[in-house]
C-alpha cells in the first residue's frame, strides 16, 4: 500500500531548511505533531525527504508518496512485570503509578540515597559534552537538543555496576545482555533536554548498522540520583504526563512493540533547570543482545588478520 500527501511549498521548505541546517529527524517530526499533523504521516514525510537525500534524488511537485503509511501503534502487556511494587534480586521496589496507553511507570526506591551518591562520585571525573550521532552524517557530534555533560559506564564494569544492571534488567524485564551502558548525564542551572524521541530513527547508515546489530531500542529507564532545587521535570507532551525529580525515583516508558512498531507518544523532554543542578542515569533496552560498534570493530578486525 502507499499514501499520496499533499505537499505545500511552505511545508517544503520547512522541511528541507530544518535538515539543512542539522536539526534532527526527532525535532522534525516533533514539530509537524505540533501542528496537528497525524503522527504516521509526519515520519513518513520525514523519511521520505531524508531517503530522497540520502539517494540524491530532489522532491519535485506538490505531493509525495508514501511507501507505506504508518498503521496505529498497536499497544501490548508491559515488559516490566506487574504489581504495586517489584521485587528484585536485591531489591524491593515501589511502583506509584502505572499508565498502560503508552506503557509508563513511576517508581520508588530503585536506588537508594547511597547508591545515587556512589554514582555521582564515579560519574563526576568522566563527564564530557552529550553528543549524538548526527542524522545526516551518522557521525557523533554534540547534542543541540540537550544541554548536558554526561558519560558511560562499561556494562559490568565493576561488581557495583554489575549489580545495578543486573537489577535493572529485572526490572525492565529484558535479558541483561540486550542492556546498553548506563549513561549517567548532569545538566547544570538553565540546561534541558528538547522533545525528542529514545528509538532509533533509520535515517543513517550509523542507525541502520546499530539496529541490524542489536535490534531496535524497546524501552527506557531514567533514574534521578538527586534533589533539584527547581524544574528538571522529565516531560511527555503527547500525554500530558510529568515527573518531577527526586532521588532513587525512576520513570519507564516502552515504545516498541513485538512487531518492531514504534510508539509516538513516547516523546519526551527534560525541562529547564531552574534551580542547582539534575543527575540522572538512563538504561535503555534493545531487542536483542547489545553490540556495540566498537564490539563490531574489533570482531571484524580479529577476523581480518
Amino acid at each position: 500500500m502507499s499514501a499520496i500527501v499533499k505537499l505545500t511549498p511552505e511545508l517544503k521548505a520547512w522541511i528541507v531548511n530544518n535538515l539543512d541546517r542539522g536539526c534532527s529527524s526527532e525535532q522534525l517530526i516533533h514539530g509537524m505533531i505540533e501542528q496537528r499533523f497525524d503522527p504516521g504521516i509526519a515520519h513518513g514525510l520525514v523519511e521520505a525527504f531524508q531517503y530522497a537525500r540520502k539517494h540524491g534524488m530532489p522532491i519535485e511537485g506538490d505531493t509525495v508518496t508514501l511507501r507505506s503509511p504508518t498503521p496505529a501503534y498497536r499497544d501490548e502487556p508491559t515488559r516490566m512485570p506487574e504489581g504495586s511494587f517489584i521485587q528484585t534480586s536485591d531489591r524491593r521496589i515501589g511502583v506509584i503509578a502505572r499508565m498502560t496507553r503508552p506503557v509508563v511507570a513511576v517508581l520508588d526506591d530503585v536506588l537508594s540515597r547511597a547508591e545515587c551518591e556512589q554514582l555521582i562520585a564515579m560519574a563526576a571525573p568522566r563527564l564530557v559534552p552529550s553528543t549524538v550521532v548526527d542524522p545526516g552524517s551518522g557521525e557523533d557530534r554534540v547534542a543541540a537538543h540537550r544541554d548536558s555533560m554526561g558519560m558511560f559506564f562499561r556494562l559490568q564494569e565493576t561488581p557495583f555496576i554489575a549489580n545495578l544492571d543486573r537489577r535493572i534488567s529485572e526490572l525492565m524485564g529484558s535479558p541483561l545482555d540486550h542492556g546498553e551502558s548506563l549513561q549517567a548525564l548532569r545538566y547544570g542551572p538553565g540546561t534541558k533536554a528538547a522533545p525528542h524521541f529514545d528509538f532509533l530513527v533509520p535515517s543513517n547508515s550509523a542507525n541502520e548498522r546499530s539496529i541490524a546489530r542489536s535490534g531496535q531500542r524497546i524501552g527506557t529507564l531514567v533514574m534521578y540520583l538527586n534533589e533539584v532545587a527547581g524544574g528538571g521535570e522529565t516531560v511527555f507532551p503527547e500525554i500530558g504526563l510529568s515527573v518531577a525529580p527526586y532521588p532513587g525515583r525512576a520513570v519507564y516508558f516502552e515504545y516498541c512493540n513485538s512487531l518492531g512498531q514504534l510508539d509516538p507518544r513516547s516523546l519526551h523532554a527534560g525541562a529547564p533547570v531552574t534551580g542547582g543542578v539534575k543527575w540522572v542515569l538512563t538504561k535503555w533496552m534493545r531487542q536483542r543482545r547489545f553490540v556495540s560498534a566498537a564490539e563490531e570493530a574489533a570482531k571484524d578486525m580479529a577476523a581480518s588478520s
